[in-house]
């Protein structure tokens, strides 16, 4: 009986891993895609090197590494990989709540920093017209269906097209109203729960996969397989 759960208990990882392996991936050509398609981070300059693409690079390596290492351990039944798999499961989740602590303690820090930012990539745009912080601009704009930071009057006399309501051609254009920073940040309280349950969510999968992982791995060293290849 104990035999027999013990073997649903490895291919259940194994199977649960194979899954995240395939998600990892996903995540990871959606970075590159994101990469090679989009520079969102050109409208803040300081925060370019933690920009989504990469973000989104970084956690589909994690992600793949960790399932691989999962998977490999329970298929083989190798209590280095196991143990690995435990341990940089331990790490992730440790780094997951620092992360959302220290967004919870900056949050009005990181919200002026993105502000000045804001500023600063609005100010390179009316500088270099047509290039891609222009593009970028433009798709924020369109996307978010907003003009400037706060206003139209944001960009001075270099509104672009974007920013209309309807044609830009008539000789008194209408532009969108709401600024893109008021729309961004109601864009995100509105996200703000779902990103709340889905850490809580991976957390919990997390403390399943580290448990599931230690009862295999003492479940090994206690039948002396403990290195089968």
């Amino acid at each position: 009986m104990a035999q027999g759960c013990l073997k649903c208990l490895k291919y259940t990882m194994c199977v649960a891993n194979f899954l995240c392996f395939m998600c990892g991936v996903a995540v990871l050509g959606f970075g590159v895609y994101m990469m090679m398609n989009f520079n969102l981070m050109s409208l803040t300059p300081r925060l370019s090197n933690i920009n989504i693409p990469k973000m989104l690079l970084i956690s589909g390596i994690i992600i793949t590494c960790v399932a691989f290492l999962g998977f490999l351990g329970a298929l083989k039944e190798n209590r280095c990989l196991l143990l690995t798999f435990f341990l940089m499961l331990f790490l992730l989740m440790l780094v997951e709540l620092t992360a959302a602590c220290l967004l919870l303690v900056f949050e009005e820090k990181i919200g002026e920093a993105v502000k000045e930012d804001l500023k600063k990539g609005l100010d390179e745009a009316k500088k270099q017209k047509g290039n891609s912080s222009m593009s970028d601009w433009d798709m924020v704009q369109n996307t978010f269906y907003c003009c400037g930071i706060y206003n139209s009057s944001d960009w001075d006399s270099k509104v672009p097209k974007s920013c209309c309501q309807t044609e830009c051609e008539t000789a008194h254009p209408h532009y969108k109203t709401q600024g893109c920073l008021e729309k961004l940040n109601n864009w995100f309280e509105k996200n703000f729960l779902i990103t709340g349950i889905s850490v809580i969510i991976l957390c919990i999968i997390e403390v399943l996969g580290m448990c599931f992982a230690m009862t295999l791995f003492c479940h090994i060293s206690r039948s002396g397989l403990g290195y089968k290849i």
